[in-house]
């Protein structure tokens, strides 16, 4: 173990290639994530419910059947062919059964394969930009949970607790030790994302009787602040207003989408956040420089 990351250190291809590699199967995790969260804590609310509404009842099917991160193993939906391991090799498997169930030739999202893509290439390229060390760790594994976050977004219009507070205490931790950003700027940066989409939030429900955005958005934007300080805050909101923006404005134009139906705000915000937590300086750069 001591070799191979004093190789990582010494050999940067290296280093790339295994965070490449590592990213291709937390890739694989994450379409579990992304599909089972969401469901996990829908029974979750709904077991709750029941159990304060009506305490004496027990619904003994949902207690005695897991259902979380780990368990059932994976089927196909359709025939419920249990996935083997050779069939589960992030987008290898994919292209060898042509996106198709290997018994029933049910499609295969070829959102799986993508997932595990972008993954990898996302955190190889967060990898590359800091090198070896701590901030690169740090760097890709928010990079999966950004990924997470986008993609449960853009499917439940949901932000999950589990994924965006886990981001926040990340960012709070590692900000002692000055991996991005100083403590006291992470803890403004997080005090401020939140309170800033907080107030706009209550400004538009005021305004308008409708709700603008979620709580999971402050909580995201929070974890975003406590990750790359407060002074960049500025850069995450208006990266994520302007493509929300163009993407909403798009989607009116071309697909006729409803004015009033809503459209996720996570999926902006954690690419404007990424962007920000590699590029930030230099774009405030860019910015100054067409500016004089």
């Amino acid at each position: 173990m001591n070799a191979m990351i004093q190789l990582m250190a010494e050999s940067p291809a290296y280093f790339i290639s295994t965070v490449f590699v590592v990213s291709l199967l937390v890739g694989s995790f994450l379409n579990v994530v992304i599909y089972r969260l969401p469901i996990m804590m829908e029974r979750s609310w709904r077991r709750d419910c029941e159990q304060f509404l009506h305490p004496d009842s027990v619904n003994s099917q949902a207690e005695t059947t897991p259902f979380n991160l780990v368990k059932p193993d994976s089927t196909c939906p359709k025939c419920q062919h249990l996935i083997r391991a050779w069939e589960n090799i992030p987008v290898v498997s994919w292209l060898v059964l042509r996106g198709k169930c290997s018994k029933c030739s049910n499609p295969i999202s070829i959102r799986y394969p993508l997932v595990e893509l972008t993954t990898a290439v996302l955190s190889s390229l967060a990898a590359w930009h800091f090198g070896f060390g701590m901030a690169a760790m740090v760097a890709v594994l928010a990079t999966w949970l950004l990924i997470a976050m986008t993609f449960i977004d853009l499917d439940k219009m949901l932000l999950p607790d589990q994924l965006t507070l886990s981001l926040l205490w990340i960012g709070l931790v590692v900000s002692v030790s000055d991996t991005f950003v100083s403590a006291q700027d992470a803890i403004i940066g997080a005090a401020l994302g939140y309170v800033c989409l907080w107030s706009l939030y209550w400004a538009f429900k005021l305004l308008t009787g409708k709700e603008g955005m979620g709580y999971g958005d402050f909580k995201l934007l929070a974890a975003l602040g406590a990750l790359v300080g407060w002074q960049q805050l500025p850069v995450v909101i208006l990266l994520s207003s302007f493509v929300g923006a163009i993407v909403g404005v798009s989607l009116i134009v071309i697909q006729g989408r409803d004015k009033s139906q809503p459209i996720p705000f996570g999926p902006y915000l954690a690419a404007a956040g990424w962007l920000t937590l590699l590029y930030g300086d230099w774009l405030v750069d860019q910015y100054w420089n067409l500016l004089l």
